[in-house]
Protein backbone atom coordinates (compact mmCIF):
# COMPACT_ATOMS: atom_id res chain seq x y z
CA UNK A 1 0.00 0.00 0.00
CA UNK A 2 2.05 3.10 -1.04
CA UNK A 3 -0.58 5.48 1.38
CA UNK A 4 1.21 3.27 4.47
CA UNK A 5 0.31 5.86 7.33
CA UNK A 6 -3.14 6.73 6.17
CA UNK A 7 -6.56 4.15 5.78
CA UNK A 8 -8.12 3.61 2.59
CA UNK A 9 -12.21 3.77 2.30
CA UNK A 10 -14.96 3.60 -0.37
CA UNK A 11 -18.11 5.91 0.62
CA UNK A 12 -21.01 6.50 -1.27
CA UNK A 13 -22.52 10.10 -2.08
CA UNK A 14 -23.96 11.81 -5.19
CA UNK A 15 -24.94 8.26 -6.31
CA UNK A 16 -21.38 7.15 -7.07
CA UNK A 17 -18.81 5.27 -4.44
CA UNK A 18 -15.74 7.33 -4.33
CA UNK A 19 -12.62 5.82 -2.77
CA UNK A 20 -10.01 7.96 -0.99
CA UNK A 21 -7.91 7.45 2.04
CA UNK A 22 -8.04 10.21 4.66
CA UNK A 23 -4.56 10.84 7.67
CA UNK A 24 -3.16 13.44 9.50
CA UNK A 25 -4.53 16.09 11.91
CA UNK A 26 -5.41 19.52 11.83
CA UNK A 27 -7.33 21.70 8.97
CA UNK A 28 -8.50 19.58 6.34
CA UNK A 29 -6.99 19.53 2.90
CA UNK A 30 -8.76 17.67 -0.19
CA UNK A 31 -5.92 16.71 -3.13
CA UNK A 32 -7.56 15.83 -6.30
CA UNK A 33 -5.54 13.85 -8.93
CA UNK A 34 -5.71 14.44 -12.49
CA UNK A 35 -5.80 12.52 -15.77
CA UNK A 36 -5.12 9.79 -16.53
CA UNK A 37 -4.09 9.07 -12.85
CA UNK A 38 -5.31 8.24 -9.21
CA UNK A 39 -5.04 9.64 -5.64
CA UNK A 40 -1.72 8.17 -5.55
CA UNK A 41 0.08 10.78 -7.70
CA UNK A 42 0.00 12.33 -3.81
CA UNK A 43 2.24 9.65 -2.83
CA UNK A 44 5.14 11.42 -1.99
CA UNK A 45 3.76 14.45 0.00
CA UNK A 46 0.64 12.99 1.86
CA UNK A 47 3.09 12.50 4.90
CA UNK A 48 4.47 15.54 5.56
CA UNK A 49 1.18 17.28 4.33
CA UNK A 50 -0.34 15.24 7.14
CA UNK A 51 1.95 17.16 9.80
CA UNK A 52 0.35 20.07 9.52
CA UNK A 53 -3.69 18.66 7.71
CA UNK A 54 -5.75 16.53 8.17
CA UNK A 55 -5.76 15.07 4.41
CA UNK A 56 -8.27 13.54 1.86
CA UNK A 57 -6.67 12.40 -1.20
CA UNK A 58 -9.14 10.77 -3.10
CA UNK A 59 -10.14 9.15 -6.82
CA UNK A 60 -12.49 11.38 -9.44
CA UNK A 61 -15.47 9.91 -10.32
CA UNK A 62 -14.54 7.72 -13.00
CA UNK A 63 -11.04 7.49 -12.02
CA UNK A 64 -9.20 4.79 -9.58
CA UNK A 65 -11.42 2.61 -7.73
CA UNK A 66 -13.86 5.13 -7.74
CA UNK A 67 -17.39 4.33 -9.48
CA UNK A 68 -18.48 4.94 -13.11
CA UNK A 69 -21.81 5.96 -13.62
CA UNK A 70 -23.69 5.95 -16.76
CA UNK A 71 -23.29 8.79 -18.49
CA UNK A 72 -26.06 10.92 -21.37
CA UNK A 73 -26.17 12.27 -23.67
CA UNK A 74 -24.76 15.65 -22.94
CA UNK A 75 -22.42 13.87 -20.31
CA UNK A 76 -23.79 15.71 -17.62
CA UNK A 77 -23.21 12.86 -15.06
CA UNK A 78 -18.77 13.89 -16.13
CA UNK A 79 -19.41 17.73 -15.38
CA UNK A 80 -17.31 19.17 -13.10
CA UNK A 81 -20.56 20.36 -11.65
CA UNK A 82 -21.43 16.78 -10.79
CA UNK A 83 -17.60 15.51 -10.03
CA UNK A 84 -17.63 18.17 -7.76
CA UNK A 85 -20.15 17.65 -5.90
CA UNK A 86 -19.33 14.07 -5.31
CA UNK A 87 -15.91 15.85 -3.05
CA UNK A 88 -18.31 18.20 -1.41
CA UNK A 89 -20.49 15.65 -0.17
CA UNK A 90 -17.79 13.44 0.74
CA UNK A 91 -15.67 16.52 3.04
CA UNK A 92 -19.07 16.73 4.57
CA UNK A 93 -19.49 13.36 5.11
CA UNK A 94 -16.09 13.57 7.06
CA UNK A 95 -17.54 16.38 9.12
CA UNK A 96 -15.76 19.24 7.01
CA UNK A 97 -18.28 21.88 6.03
CA UNK A 98 -15.21 23.75 5.14
CA UNK A 99 -11.84 22.93 3.94
CA UNK A 100 -8.69 23.90 1.72
CA UNK A 101 -8.02 21.66 -1.80
CA UNK A 102 -5.39 21.59 -3.98
CA UNK A 103 -6.00 19.94 -7.65
CA UNK A 104 -3.40 18.43 -10.17
CA UNK A 105 -4.88 18.58 -13.97
CA UNK A 106 -8.28 17.69 -13.96
CA UNK A 107 -8.55 18.06 -9.98
CA UNK A 108 -8.00 21.28 -10.62
CA UNK A 109 -10.28 21.87 -12.83
CA UNK A 110 -13.10 19.92 -10.57
CA UNK A 111 -11.62 22.58 -7.84
CA UNK A 112 -12.21 25.51 -9.83
CA UNK A 113 -15.93 24.77 -10.39
CA UNK A 114 -16.18 23.31 -6.85
CA UNK A 115 -14.67 26.76 -5.76
CA UNK A 116 -17.14 28.67 -7.88
CA UNK A 117 -20.50 26.30 -7.00
CA UNK A 118 -19.32 26.04 -2.96
CA UNK A 119 -17.72 29.95 -2.16
CA UNK A 120 -18.26 29.49 0.95
CA UNK A 121 -16.77 25.86 1.75
CA UNK A 122 -13.25 26.25 -0.74
CA UNK A 123 -11.32 28.59 2.11
CA UNK A 124 -8.48 28.41 -0.45
CA UNK A 125 -7.15 26.07 -3.20
CA UNK A 126 -4.21 25.59 -5.55
CA UNK A 127 -4.35 24.77 -8.71
CA UNK A 128 -1.28 22.67 -10.41
CA UNK A 129 0.04 23.04 -13.83
CA UNK A 130 -3.09 24.16 -15.23
CA UNK A 131 -4.37 27.25 -17.02
CA UNK A 132 -8.02 27.77 -17.11
CA UNK A 133 -10.42 25.47 -19.07
CA UNK A 134 -11.89 28.74 -20.99
CA UNK A 135 -8.45 30.41 -22.13
CA UNK A 136 -7.25 26.67 -23.21
CA UNK A 137 -10.38 26.10 -25.37
CA UNK A 138 -10.76 30.19 -26.77
CA UNK A 139 -7.14 30.65 -27.58
CA UNK A 140 -6.58 26.98 -29.44
CA UNK A 141 -4.05 27.61 -31.72
CA UNK A 142 -1.69 24.69 -33.28
CA UNK A 143 1.00 24.93 -30.20
CA UNK A 144 -1.58 23.93 -27.86
CA UNK A 145 -3.52 21.25 -30.42
CA UNK A 146 0.03 19.45 -31.10
CA UNK A 147 0.64 19.60 -26.52
CA UNK A 148 -2.94 18.73 -25.66
CA UNK A 149 -3.79 16.49 -28.96
CA UNK A 150 -5.56 14.00 -26.62
CA UNK A 151 -8.30 17.22 -25.44
CA UNK A 152 -9.34 16.58 -28.94
CA UNK A 153 -8.63 13.20 -29.36
CA UNK A 154 -10.72 11.97 -26.24
CA UNK A 155 -13.83 14.33 -26.95
CA UNK A 156 -14.61 12.46 -30.56
CA UNK A 157 -17.89 10.33 -30.38
CA UNK A 158 -18.11 7.07 -28.51
CA UNK A 159 -16.57 4.57 -28.72
CA UNK A 160 -13.92 5.90 -31.06
CA UNK A 161 -10.99 6.86 -28.23
CA UNK A 162 -12.07 3.96 -26.19
CA UNK A 163 -11.35 0.93 -28.83
CA UNK A 164 -8.50 2.85 -29.51
CA UNK A 165 -6.81 3.47 -26.05
CA UNK A 166 -8.39 0.07 -24.97
CA UNK A 167 -5.89 -1.90 -27.99
CA UNK A 168 -3.51 -1.39 -25.90
CA UNK A 169 -3.84 0.59 -22.67
CA UNK A 170 -0.22 0.29 -20.67
CA UNK A 171 1.14 1.79 -24.16
CA UNK A 172 -1.05 4.74 -24.31
CA UNK A 173 -0.97 4.63 -19.95
CA UNK A 174 3.22 4.89 -20.45
CA UNK A 175 3.18 6.98 -24.15
CA UNK A 176 0.95 9.90 -21.83
CA UNK A 177 3.40 10.03 -18.91
CA UNK A 178 6.11 9.99 -20.92
CA UNK A 179 4.95 13.19 -22.89
CA UNK A 180 4.33 15.23 -19.99
CA UNK A 181 6.48 14.27 -18.00
CA UNK A 182 10.42 15.47 -17.43
CA UNK A 183 11.92 12.42 -15.35
CA UNK A 184 11.36 9.20 -15.78
CA UNK A 185 12.49 7.65 -12.86
CA UNK A 186 9.87 10.38 -11.00
CA UNK A 187 7.23 8.10 -11.21
CA UNK A 188 7.80 5.01 -9.33
CA UNK A 189 7.04 1.34 -10.01
CA UNK A 190 4.61 1.00 -7.64
CA UNK A 191 2.81 4.06 -8.49
CA UNK A 192 3.02 3.03 -12.26
CA UNK A 193 1.38 -0.20 -11.37
CA UNK A 194 -1.41 1.42 -9.54
CA UNK A 195 -2.19 3.57 -12.86
CA UNK A 196 -2.28 0.67 -15.11
CA UNK A 197 -4.26 -1.35 -12.59
CA UNK A 198 -6.86 1.41 -12.54
CA UNK A 199 -6.80 2.03 -16.27
CA UNK A 200 -9.93 -0.45 -16.80
CA UNK A 201 -12.18 -0.03 -20.11
CA UNK A 202 -14.13 1.37 -17.40
CA UNK A 203 -12.04 4.08 -16.79
CA UNK A 204 -11.07 4.57 -20.45
CA UNK A 205 -14.45 5.13 -20.75
CA UNK A 206 -15.38 7.54 -17.71
CA UNK A 207 -12.25 9.49 -18.44
CA UNK A 208 -12.97 10.40 -22.28
CA UNK A 209 -16.23 11.13 -20.28
CA UNK A 210 -14.55 13.80 -18.46
CA UNK A 211 -12.74 15.41 -21.48
CA UNK A 212 -16.57 15.05 -23.87
CA UNK A 213 -17.85 16.37 -20.52
CA UNK A 214 -15.22 19.50 -20.16
CA UNK A 215 -15.84 20.32 -24.47
CA UNK A 216 -19.39 20.92 -23.99
CA UNK A 217 -21.30 21.42 -20.15
CA UNK A 218 -18.27 22.75 -18.65
CA UNK A 219 -17.44 25.11 -21.40
CA UNK A 220 -21.41 26.50 -21.13
CA UNK A 221 -21.15 26.66 -17.80
CA UNK A 222 -17.99 28.58 -17.98
CA UNK A 223 -19.39 31.14 -20.08
CA UNK A 224 -22.26 31.92 -18.05
CA UNK A 225 -19.80 32.64 -15.29
CA UNK A 226 -18.04 35.08 -17.39
CA UNK A 227 -21.04 36.25 -19.15
CA UNK A 228 -22.43 37.06 -15.24
CA UNK A 229 -18.86 38.39 -13.78
CA UNK A 230 -18.61 35.84 -11.47
CA UNK A 231 -15.92 35.00 -9.70
CA UNK A 232 -14.08 32.81 -7.41
CA UNK A 233 -13.57 34.17 -3.52
CA UNK A 234 -11.37 32.10 -2.08
CA UNK A 235 -7.23 33.22 -2.53
CA UNK A 236 -5.81 30.74 -5.40
CA UNK A 237 -2.13 29.82 -5.61
CA UNK A 238 -1.10 28.46 -9.21
CA UNK A 239 1.80 26.25 -9.53
CA UNK A 240 3.49 25.14 -12.55
CA UNK A 241 6.19 23.41 -14.06
CA UNK A 242 8.90 25.35 -15.55
CA UNK A 243 9.97 22.55 -18.04
CA UNK A 244 5.89 21.94 -18.80
CA UNK A 245 3.90 23.30 -21.66
CA UNK A 246 1.54 25.26 -19.69
CA UNK A 247 4.21 27.53 -18.30
CA UNK A 248 5.49 28.46 -21.29
CA UNK A 249 2.17 29.17 -23.27
CA UNK A 250 0.44 31.14 -20.84
CA UNK A 251 1.10 33.59 -18.14
CA UNK A 252 -0.32 31.14 -15.58
CA UNK A 253 -1.13 34.10 -13.03
CA UNK A 254 -2.99 36.39 -15.31
CA UNK A 255 -4.89 33.97 -16.61
CA UNK A 256 -6.28 32.79 -13.06
CA UNK A 257 -6.52 36.71 -12.47
CA UNK A 258 -10.46 36.66 -14.79
CA UNK A 259 -11.13 34.24 -12.31
CA UNK A 260 -10.12 35.98 -8.68
CA UNK A 261 -8.87 39.43 -7.38
CA UNK A 262 -6.54 37.04 -5.14
CA UNK A 263 -4.18 35.17 -7.19
CA UNK A 264 -0.22 33.97 -6.24
CA UNK A 265 1.46 31.87 -7.58
CA UNK A 266 5.20 30.23 -8.90
CA UNK A 267 7.15 27.62 -11.52
CA UNK A 268 8.75 24.65 -9.84
CA UNK A 269 11.53 22.85 -11.54
CA UNK A 270 9.80 20.10 -13.13
CA UNK A 271 7.34 18.98 -15.78
CA UNK A 272 3.73 18.39 -15.58
CA UNK A 273 3.51 15.66 -12.36
CA UNK A 274 4.94 18.54 -9.32
CA UNK A 275 3.81 16.42 -6.72
CA UNK A 276 5.89 13.56 -8.30
CA UNK A 277 8.73 15.45 -9.96
CA UNK A 278 9.82 17.98 -7.44
CA UNK A 279 8.06 16.92 -4.30
CA UNK A 280 10.09 18.84 -2.13
CA UNK A 281 9.17 22.23 -3.36
CA UNK A 282 6.06 21.60 -4.48
CA UNK A 283 5.15 20.67 -0.05
CA UNK A 284 6.69 23.22 0.62
CA UNK A 285 4.75 25.73 -1.33
CA UNK A 286 1.55 24.13 -0.66
CA UNK A 287 2.35 24.42 3.10
CA UNK A 288 3.22 27.94 3.16
CA UNK A 289 0.11 28.63 0.94
CA UNK A 290 -2.43 27.02 3.22
CA UNK A 291 -1.82 28.64 6.31
CA UNK A 292 -5.03 28.33 8.73
CA UNK A 293 -7.79 30.44 8.39
CA UNK A 294 -10.34 31.49 10.72
CA UNK A 295 -13.61 29.33 9.54
CA UNK A 296 -16.48 31.73 8.11
CA UNK A 297 -19.10 32.62 10.31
Amino acid sequence: MIFKAFKNHIKQVNGVEINYVIGGSGPPLLLLHGYPQTYCIWHKIADQLANAFTVVASDLRGYGDSGNPPTEADHSPYSKREMGKDQILLMQSLGFDQFYLAGHDRGGRVGHRMALDYPEVILKMAVLDIAPTYTMYKTTDMGFAKAYYHWFFLIQPYDIPEKMIGADPEYFLNKKLGQWGRDETAITKEARQHYLRCFTPETIHSSCEDYRASATIDLELDQFDIDTGKKLVCPVLCLWGEKAFVGRKYNVIEEWKIWSDDVTGLGLPCGHYLPEEAPAETTNALINFFKPLKPKN
